[in-house]
C-alpha cells in the first residue's frame, strides 16, 4: 500500500514545506504510510469514534486515521511549520479534521470531541510520559477517552506493561494496570523514522476499565507507591516507615512482608495497603 489517499507521499510533503524534524520538539517523523495505517488499525474500528491526535507533524498518522474511517480527528500541533501540510489533509477530508495550534499540555479538548473518543498518537518523546500520566489520572473516572494507542520509546512502553518482579516494574506500571488493560501491539525500529532516533519504539494500546481494578483512593495509592519505589532497593518497612508508626502491621495486614521490596508487590496488595490509610 504505497498510497492510502490522493495526497502526495510524505517525503514530498516534507520537502515542499521544509519540515526538518526538530529535536527541541521531540520530533521524529514516521513516513511510511503502511506503518501509519497499521498503527491506526491497531486501535480497533474507528468508524464510530472521534480521535484525538497529539503532535501530527506532517500528518502521516493523521492520514492513516482518516483513511481507516475515523469519524473525526482533532489534531493538536505545536509546530506552526506543520500547519500548511495539515491544512492540505483537511481539504482532502472535508469536515473530518480539526487542527489546533498549541501545546497539548495546555488545551482542554473535551468540548471539541464527541464520545466515544480514542486517543491515538505518535507522541513527542519529551512529553509522552507526562501526557499518559494525565490521561490515566483525571479528577474523575471513567475518563473522557475509551482507549489510548500511543507510541513511546520501547523502554517506556516496557515500563507501562511491566509485571511484578521485573526491572521495569514501577509507578507507571501500577498506574496503568490500576485503571486500564495495557499491552504492546507494535515494535518499530529506528530506521522507520526520519531522522532515526537512537532508541527503538513501541506502540502501546490501553483500554480504560469502567472502574479501577481494585478499590483505593487515587492520591493515597500514588503516595504509597511513590514512597515505595522512591527507594526501591530498600525493604518496605524502611522505605515506608515515615508514613505510619505501625507500618509493619499495615504491611502484614495487606499481605505484604515488611522485608519485601516494592518491585515484588503486586497492584492488589498496594491497593490494600493504601486503603489502610483511609480506613
Amino acid at each position: 500500500m504505497s498510497a492510502i489517499d490522493a495526497l502526495p507521499p510524505l517525503r514530498e510533503v516534507i520537502a515542499t514545506h521544509g519540515l526538518s524534524a526538530r529535536k527541541s520538539l521531540g520530533q521524529n517523523f514516521l513516513l511510511d504510510l503502511n506503518l501509519t495505517a497499521k498503527i491506526a488499525r491497531s486501535a480497533g474500528d474507528l468508524s464510530g469514534s472521534d480521535v484525538l491526535e497529539i503532535g501530527p507533524g506532517p500528518g502521516g498518522l493523521t492520514r492513516g486515521l482518516l483513511a481507516e474511517g475515523a469519524r473525526k480527528v482533532l489534531s493538536i500541533e505545536k509546530d506552526a511549520r506543520c500547519l500548511p501540510a495539515l491544512e492540505e489533509i483537511r481539504a482532502a477530508y472535508p469536515d473530518r479534521l480539526e487542527i489546533i495550534e498549541g501545546d497539548a499540555l495546555d488545551i482542554d479538548v473535551t468540548a471539541r470531541l464527541t464520545s466515544p473518543i480514542r486517543i491515538i498518537a505518535n507522541l513527542p518523546y519529551n512529553v509522552g510520559t507526562e501526557l499518559l500520566t494525565r490521561w490515566l489520572d483525571p479528577p474523575a473516572w471513567p475518563p473522557f477517552w475509551e482507549s489510548l494507542t500511543l507510541m513511546f520509546q520501547r523502554e517506556v512502553a516496557e515500563r507501562i506493561v511491566a509485571t511484578p518482579g521485573s526491572k521495569a516494574y514501577g509507578r507507571l506500571a501500577i498506574l496503568a494496570a490500576w485503571r486500564s488493560d495495557a499491552r504492546i501491539v507494535m515494535d518499530l525500529s529506528p530506521q522507520a523514522f526520519t531522522p532515526p532516533p537512537k532508541v527503538h519504539s513501541a506502540v502501546v494500546h490501553l483500554t480504560a476499565l469502567p472502574a479501577p481494578r481494585y478499590p483505593a483512593d487515587a492520591k493515597t495509592l500514588q503516595m504509597v507507591v511513590a514512597r515505595a519505589f522512591g527507594q526501591r532497593r530498600k525493604m518496605l518497612r524502611a522505605s515506608l516507615k515515615g508514613l505510619a508508626p505501625d507500618i509493619e502491621d499495615r504491611l502484614l495486614a495487606a499481605g505484604i512482608q515488611p522485608t519485601d521490596r516494592a518491585e515484588t508487590v503486586d497492584l492488589e496488595r498496594f491497593c490494600a495497603l493504601a486503603r489502610s490509610f483511609n480506613a
